[in-house]
Protein backbone atom coordinates (compact mmCIF):
# COMPACT_ATOMS: atom_id res chain seq x y z
CA UNK A 1 0.00 0.00 0.00
CA UNK A 2 1.28 3.48 -0.80
CA UNK A 3 2.56 5.64 2.48
CA UNK A 4 0.33 8.25 1.37
CA UNK A 5 -2.70 6.64 0.68
CA UNK A 6 -2.93 4.34 3.75
CA UNK A 7 -4.38 4.87 7.25
CA UNK A 8 -2.14 6.73 10.10
CA UNK A 9 -4.78 7.07 12.54
CA UNK A 10 -3.18 5.70 15.40
CA UNK A 11 0.95 5.53 15.84
CA UNK A 12 1.86 3.76 19.05
CA UNK A 13 5.42 4.44 20.73
CA UNK A 14 6.61 0.74 22.19
CA UNK A 15 9.96 0.45 23.94
CA UNK A 16 12.51 -1.25 21.81
CA UNK A 17 13.92 -2.90 25.05
CA UNK A 18 11.02 -4.49 26.32
CA UNK A 19 10.18 -8.04 25.14
CA UNK A 20 6.77 -8.32 26.53
CA UNK A 21 5.39 -4.59 24.71
CA UNK A 22 7.33 -5.49 21.88
CA UNK A 23 5.25 -8.92 21.60
CA UNK A 24 1.57 -7.50 23.10
CA UNK A 25 2.11 -5.20 19.68
CA UNK A 26 2.02 -7.80 17.31
CA UNK A 27 -2.05 -8.11 18.11
CA UNK A 28 -2.90 -4.27 18.90
CA UNK A 29 -5.13 -2.49 16.60
CA UNK A 30 -2.61 0.56 15.50
CA UNK A 31 -2.08 1.42 12.19
CA UNK A 32 1.75 2.24 13.01
CA UNK A 33 4.43 1.79 15.39
CA UNK A 34 7.15 3.48 16.37
CA UNK A 35 9.57 1.33 17.80
CA UNK A 36 11.59 3.23 19.99
CA UNK A 37 15.53 3.28 20.99
CA UNK A 38 15.52 6.81 22.18
CA UNK A 39 13.54 8.30 25.02
CA UNK A 40 11.87 4.92 25.65
CA UNK A 41 15.03 3.28 26.38
CA UNK A 42 17.96 4.71 29.23
CA UNK A 43 21.15 4.92 28.57
CA UNK A 44 22.47 1.66 30.73
CA UNK A 45 20.08 -0.36 27.99
CA UNK A 46 20.31 1.17 24.74
CA UNK A 47 22.79 -1.47 23.40
CA UNK A 48 21.42 -4.58 24.61
CA UNK A 49 17.76 -2.56 23.05
CA UNK A 50 19.04 -2.96 19.91
CA UNK A 51 19.43 -7.01 19.86
CA UNK A 52 15.97 -7.18 21.27
CA UNK A 53 14.65 -4.76 18.92
CA UNK A 54 16.22 -6.64 16.29
CA UNK A 55 15.19 -10.33 17.00
CA UNK A 56 11.74 -8.71 17.13
CA UNK A 57 11.64 -7.32 13.96
CA UNK A 58 13.29 -10.46 12.54
CA UNK A 59 10.87 -13.10 13.77
CA UNK A 60 8.06 -10.76 12.75
CA UNK A 61 4.08 -11.47 13.30
CA UNK A 62 3.40 -7.23 12.98
CA UNK A 63 1.07 -7.41 9.74
CA UNK A 64 0.41 -4.53 8.17
CA UNK A 65 1.06 -2.16 10.52
CA UNK A 66 3.30 0.55 9.18
CA UNK A 67 6.98 -0.21 11.51
CA UNK A 68 8.60 3.05 12.47
CA UNK A 69 12.35 2.65 14.11
CA UNK A 70 13.47 5.83 16.36
CA UNK A 71 16.44 5.80 16.45
CA UNK A 72 18.66 8.04 18.71
CA UNK A 73 20.37 11.40 17.76
CA UNK A 74 23.42 11.25 15.28
CA UNK A 75 24.88 14.00 18.32
CA UNK A 76 24.67 11.23 20.96
CA UNK A 77 27.20 7.99 21.14
CA UNK A 78 24.47 5.52 19.70
CA UNK A 79 22.94 7.25 16.88
CA UNK A 80 25.70 5.74 14.56
CA UNK A 81 25.32 2.33 16.04
CA UNK A 82 21.34 2.45 15.41
CA UNK A 83 22.08 3.33 12.04
CA UNK A 84 24.63 0.56 11.21
CA UNK A 85 21.90 -2.16 13.14
CA UNK A 86 18.28 -1.06 11.55
CA UNK A 87 19.81 0.27 7.98
CA UNK A 88 18.91 -3.33 6.48
CA UNK A 89 16.06 -4.30 8.90
CA UNK A 90 12.07 -4.92 7.98
CA UNK A 91 11.19 -1.76 8.38
CA UNK A 92 9.23 0.91 6.60
CA UNK A 93 10.79 4.06 7.80
CA UNK A 94 13.69 5.03 10.54
CA UNK A 95 12.59 8.13 12.37
CA UNK A 96 15.23 10.71 13.36
CA UNK A 97 14.88 13.11 16.68
CA UNK A 98 15.23 16.29 16.96
CA UNK A 99 15.06 17.29 13.29
CA UNK A 100 16.93 21.06 12.62
CA UNK A 101 17.05 20.91 8.74
CA UNK A 102 17.58 19.03 5.72
CA UNK A 103 21.22 18.99 6.45
CA UNK A 104 20.05 16.40 9.49
CA UNK A 105 18.56 14.25 7.66
CA UNK A 106 21.18 14.17 4.67
CA UNK A 107 23.57 12.61 7.10
CA UNK A 108 21.18 9.82 8.19
CA UNK A 109 20.77 9.43 4.54
CA UNK A 110 24.31 9.45 4.17
CA UNK A 111 24.93 6.85 6.50
CA UNK A 112 22.26 4.30 6.02
CA UNK A 113 23.63 4.13 2.14
CA UNK A 114 19.70 3.09 0.93
CA UNK A 115 16.47 4.23 0.10
CA UNK A 116 14.83 3.94 3.25
CA UNK A 117 12.14 6.31 4.28
CA UNK A 118 13.09 8.76 6.74
CA UNK A 119 10.82 10.21 9.01
CA UNK A 120 11.27 13.13 11.09
CA UNK A 121 10.52 14.07 14.78
CA UNK A 122 9.83 17.90 14.55
CA UNK A 123 10.44 19.39 18.00
CA UNK A 124 12.71 22.16 18.02
CA UNK A 125 12.51 25.71 17.49
CA UNK A 126 14.73 25.66 14.55
CA UNK A 127 13.20 22.54 12.72
CA UNK A 128 10.03 24.14 12.64
CA UNK A 129 11.15 27.57 11.12
CA UNK A 130 12.90 25.10 8.23
CA UNK A 131 9.76 22.70 8.24
CA UNK A 132 9.29 23.20 4.36
CA UNK A 133 13.02 22.51 3.64
CA UNK A 134 13.16 19.74 5.80
CA UNK A 135 9.35 18.32 3.76
CA UNK A 136 11.15 18.86 0.60
CA UNK A 137 14.44 16.10 1.11
CA UNK A 138 13.29 13.49 -1.48
CA UNK A 139 13.89 10.52 0.74
CA UNK A 140 11.51 12.38 4.08
CA UNK A 141 8.12 10.57 3.46
CA UNK A 142 6.95 11.41 7.54
CA UNK A 143 6.38 14.05 10.13
CA UNK A 144 5.92 13.45 14.05
CA UNK A 145 5.11 16.64 16.10
CA UNK A 146 7.21 16.24 19.49
CA UNK A 147 5.16 18.17 21.21
CA UNK A 148 6.41 17.49 24.92
CA UNK A 149 9.85 18.19 23.34
CA UNK A 150 8.48 21.66 21.42
CA UNK A 151 6.75 22.48 24.37
CA UNK A 152 9.87 22.33 26.97
CA UNK A 153 12.33 24.32 23.88
CA UNK A 154 9.15 27.12 23.67
CA UNK A 155 8.60 27.52 27.66
CA UNK A 156 4.86 27.62 26.91
CA UNK A 157 2.33 26.68 29.55
CA UNK A 158 0.35 23.90 29.36
CA UNK A 159 -3.50 24.39 27.74
CA UNK A 160 -6.30 22.22 26.69
CA UNK A 161 -6.29 24.33 23.17
CA UNK A 162 -2.77 24.11 22.83
CA UNK A 163 -3.14 27.52 21.69
CA UNK A 164 0.70 28.54 22.71
CA UNK A 165 1.23 25.32 20.40
CA UNK A 166 -0.63 26.34 17.17
CA UNK A 167 1.68 28.19 15.23
CA UNK A 168 4.07 25.27 15.05
CA UNK A 169 1.63 22.41 14.28
CA UNK A 170 0.25 24.64 11.46
CA UNK A 171 3.27 24.70 10.36
CA UNK A 172 4.17 21.45 10.24
CA UNK A 173 0.87 20.78 8.59
CA UNK A 174 1.59 23.45 5.54
CA UNK A 175 4.99 21.59 5.48
CA UNK A 176 3.78 18.83 4.92
CA UNK A 177 0.75 19.16 2.76
CA UNK A 178 3.16 20.94 0.35
CA UNK A 179 5.45 18.40 -0.04
CA UNK A 180 3.16 15.08 -0.02
CA UNK A 181 4.42 14.06 3.44
CA UNK A 182 2.70 12.53 6.29
CA UNK A 183 2.09 14.16 9.30
CA UNK A 184 0.93 12.91 12.57
CA UNK A 185 0.34 14.69 15.64
CA UNK A 186 2.14 14.86 19.24
CA UNK A 187 1.13 12.59 21.99
CA UNK A 188 -1.42 12.92 24.83
CA UNK A 189 0.06 12.42 28.41
CA UNK A 190 -2.47 11.69 30.43
CA UNK A 191 -3.06 8.09 29.03
CA UNK A 192 -6.03 7.40 31.51
CA UNK A 193 -8.26 10.77 30.29
CA UNK A 194 -10.31 9.41 27.58
CA UNK A 195 -12.44 13.01 27.13
CA UNK A 196 -8.73 14.55 27.24
CA UNK A 197 -7.46 12.26 24.62
CA UNK A 198 -10.62 12.62 22.36
CA UNK A 199 -10.85 16.51 22.31
CA UNK A 200 -7.09 16.60 21.66
CA UNK A 201 -7.61 14.10 18.66
CA UNK A 202 -10.29 15.56 17.32
CA UNK A 203 -8.57 19.14 17.24
CA UNK A 204 -5.80 17.47 15.69
CA UNK A 205 -8.45 16.17 13.07
CA UNK A 206 -9.84 19.07 12.20
CA UNK A 207 -6.38 20.76 11.92
CA UNK A 208 -5.91 18.34 9.23
CA UNK A 209 -3.42 15.58 10.98
CA UNK A 210 -3.49 12.13 9.33
CA UNK A 211 -3.27 10.94 13.10
CA UNK A 212 -2.06 10.61 16.62
CA UNK A 213 1.48 9.51 18.04
CA UNK A 214 0.22 7.64 21.06
CA UNK A 215 2.15 6.67 24.60
CA UNK A 216 -0.50 3.77 25.84
CA UNK A 217 -2.38 1.12 23.86
CA UNK A 218 -5.87 2.06 26.15
CA UNK A 219 -5.29 5.24 23.90
CA UNK A 220 -6.36 3.12 20.55
CA UNK A 221 -9.70 3.01 20.30
CA UNK A 222 -10.17 6.60 20.58
CA UNK A 223 -7.31 8.13 18.34
CA UNK A 224 -9.02 5.15 15.65
CA UNK A 225 -12.33 6.78 15.91
CA UNK A 226 -11.52 9.74 15.73
CA UNK A 227 -9.16 10.06 12.60
CA UNK A 228 -11.54 7.49 10.50
CA UNK A 229 -14.19 8.49 8.62
CA UNK A 230 -17.37 8.90 10.78
CA UNK A 231 -20.94 6.78 8.83
CA UNK A 232 -22.15 10.50 8.23
CA UNK A 233 -19.09 11.57 6.68
CA UNK A 234 -19.11 8.40 4.51
CA UNK A 235 -22.88 8.67 3.70
CA UNK A 236 -22.20 12.11 2.43
CA UNK A 237 -19.21 11.32 0.61
CA UNK A 238 -21.35 8.96 -1.45
CA UNK A 239 -24.58 11.46 -1.91
CA UNK A 240 -22.10 13.86 -3.12
CA UNK A 241 -20.83 12.09 -5.76
CA UNK A 242 -23.83 10.97 -7.16
CA UNK A 243 -25.29 14.09 -7.50
CA UNK A 244 -22.28 15.50 -8.65
CA UNK A 245 -22.70 12.66 -11.21
CA UNK A 246 -26.29 13.44 -12.16
CA UNK A 247 -25.47 16.95 -12.51
CA UNK A 248 -22.51 16.07 -15.41
CA UNK A 249 -24.93 14.09 -17.04
CA UNK A 250 -27.49 16.85 -17.03
CA UNK A 251 -24.80 18.95 -18.39
CA UNK A 252 -24.56 20.78 -15.04
CA UNK A 253 -21.01 21.87 -13.57
CA UNK A 254 -22.23 21.56 -9.72
CA UNK A 255 -24.59 19.87 -8.12
CA UNK A 256 -26.58 20.60 -4.53
CA UNK A 257 -26.75 18.30 -1.61
CA UNK A 258 -28.72 18.92 1.58
CA UNK A 259 -28.98 22.78 0.40
CA UNK A 260 -25.20 22.85 0.05
CA UNK A 261 -23.03 23.74 -3.55
CA UNK A 262 -20.97 21.12 -4.74
CA UNK A 263 -18.35 21.14 -7.16
CA UNK A 264 -15.64 18.83 -8.26
CA UNK A 265 -13.19 19.77 -5.53
CA UNK A 266 -15.97 18.52 -2.85
CA UNK A 267 -16.04 15.18 -5.26
CA UNK A 268 -12.69 14.87 -5.09
CA UNK A 269 -12.55 15.44 -1.34
CA UNK A 270 -15.54 12.85 -0.88
CA UNK A 271 -13.55 10.28 -3.24
CA UNK A 272 -10.51 10.45 -0.87
CA UNK A 273 -12.99 9.94 2.09
CA UNK A 274 -14.45 6.60 0.95
CA UNK A 275 -10.52 5.91 -0.25
CA UNK A 276 -9.36 6.23 3.26
CA UNK A 277 -12.61 4.28 4.91
CA UNK A 278 -11.81 1.65 2.44
CA UNK A 279 -8.59 1.18 3.10
CA UNK A 280 -9.22 1.23 7.04
CA UNK A 281 -11.28 -1.85 6.37
CA UNK A 282 -8.88 -3.89 4.36
CA UNK A 283 -6.45 -3.43 7.39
Amino acid sequence: MDQLSRPFRSVLYIPGSKDRALEKARGLAADAIIFDLEDAVSPDAKLDARDTLNAALAAGGYGNRFKIVRINGLDTEWGEGDIAAFKDADVDAILVPKVNSAADVDAVVDRLGNDTPIWAMMETPLGILNALEIAAHPQLTGFVAGTNDLAKELNCRFRADRLPMQMALQTILLAARAHGVVAVDGVYNAFKDEDGLRIECDQGRDLGYDGKTLIHPAQLEIANECFAPSAAEIELAERQIEAFKEAEESGQGVAVVDGKIVENLHVETARKILAKAKAIADM
